[in-house]
């Protein structure tokens, strides 16, 4: 799956390499070319979410470094987006946000929750209206089947980011919505270690533990998702 922000990049690049290679040998072009949509707009809108949230609540550190836009260009980083299309793991360039600038009436720590938050949400929102875009094709539209398939994938892609980003491991951005509720050593305590738990972290994803707990999330939101905008078409058909 996906995790934006990791600046532990090195202890992927073996294991990325192995990856790359594994796929090139068994041929799986057609499945990224279809998925490449899916994942810059993903990536674009939820780089541009948090830019955009931290920016309203009075930090203009993103604007300034030009993140307030969805020009792929400045959200996309090339080794992630790579290592994401083949290996389902990458990133996209995190965006750098000071704390000290927040100007809201709320905490620095809800602060950076909402910003954190943004992201994820952002890429649900998105999944939503590309189901309705494939309804609306599928039933009231001559298609072509790969643009539906493409379609699809956005939708999918777009989920998968955004509920996996919800876990409270770091460094994806559940964490920081998750440490606005813990106590003072807690976060002290994961400050400390934080490399050992970007070890874990991979572990666990290697081992597909992480995989086992997203998939039926992933499943009931985009069944739920489903679901929702079928019964809306229902209306019209």
């Amino acid at each position: 799956m996906f995790y934006d922000g990791l600046d532990r990049r090195k202890l992927l690049i073996i294991l990325g390499i192995c990856l790359v290679f594994g796929l090139l040998m068994t041929g799986g072009f057609k499945s990224i070319l279809l998925t490449l949509p899916g994942v810059i707009i993903a990536i674009t809108f939820h780089e541009f979410a948090h830019a955009w949230v931290a920016d309203k609540l009075g930090d203009t550190t993103p604007r300034a470094q030009g993140r307030l836009t969805l020009n792929p260009l400045s959200h996309i980083d090339p080794f992630g987006i790579i290592l994401l299309l083949f290996a389902n793991i990458g990133w996209g360039k995190p965006v750098q946000i000071n704390p000290n600038n927040f100007n809201s009436n709320k905490s620095i720590e809800t602060c950076e929750a909402l910003v954190s938050l943004a992201g994820p949400v952002m890429n649900i929102i998105l999944a939503f209206i590309f189901m309705i875009i494939y309804y609306a094709l599928y039933y009231f539209v001559t298609c072509p089947t790969i643009i539906l398939l493409i379609i699809f994938y956005i939708i999918t892609v777009n989920i998968g980011l955004g509920i996996f980003n919800l876990l409270p491991i770091p460094p994806l951005d559940g964490s920081k919505i998750f440490a606005r509720f813990l106590p003072y050593n807690a976060k002290a305590w994961i400050d400390r270690n934080m490399q050992y738990i970007y070890i874990v972290f991979l572990i666990l994803w290697i081992t597909n533990v992480l995989s086992w707990i997203v998939s039926p999330v992933i499943s009931v939101v985009f069944n739920g998702m489903n679901w929702l905008v079928a019964r809306i078409f229902a209306i019209f058909i």
